[in-house]
């Protein structure tokens, strides 16, 4: 079962961040505490959102995916980001993964968006062949970059910054 996430889901949510986090070898980078994805998901202006695969059976939440809206230039019209897709490993092999992708592909079509993306790890040979098998391909030509930390505070607190005028 697929649904959208609501706010009473946020702190499996967090544990499942947690939980992908730890498949990615990279426990100590997922910081986000369940206060900020709340407001990020339900808050004045949300900035994402969720849909949770729930086991059909039990009810128990087994994956989720977060997403937020990108825009393409090119095309001039919006798409969806796929920020986290994951499944428990308990419930893989389940139809589960391949929902929370058919309701997102869904609600592209439905609204003319004409993009779905995300990016994967390129050890994850499970989940590059499951995309795969979808008919998603990899975009060889794109190298994707990133400032944080310190690099970030250091270039948006650079003295010799754009000037900004003043409201």
């Amino acid at each position: 079962m697929i649904r959208s996430a609501t706010p009473a889901d946020v702190p499996a949510l967090h544990a499942l961040i947690r939980e992908l986090a730890e498949y990615e070898k990279a426990p100590d980078e997922a910081k986000a505490t369940p206060r900020q994805l709340h407001e990020a998901l339900f808050g004045d202006r949300p900035a994402a959102y969720a849909h949770i695969a729930a086991d059909d059976t039990t009810g128990e939440t087994v994956g989720y995916a977060i997403w937020f809206l990108n825009f393409s230039t090119w095309r001039g019209v919006h798409g969806i980001y796929l920020e986290d897709l994951y499944v428990r490993p308990t419930a893989r092999g389940a139809g589960h993964g391949k929902a929370l992708l058919t309701e997102l592909a869904r609600l592209c079509v439905e609204r003319g968006y004409e993009r779905l993306e995300w990016s994967v790890l390129d050890w994850n040979t499970p989940s590059i062949a499951f995309y795969e098998a979808l008919g998603a391909r990899p975009q060889d030509e794109w190298t994707v970059y990133r400032l944080t930390d310190e690099a970030l505070t250091e270039l948006g607190t650079a003295p010799d910054g754009p000037e900004r005028a003043t409201p």
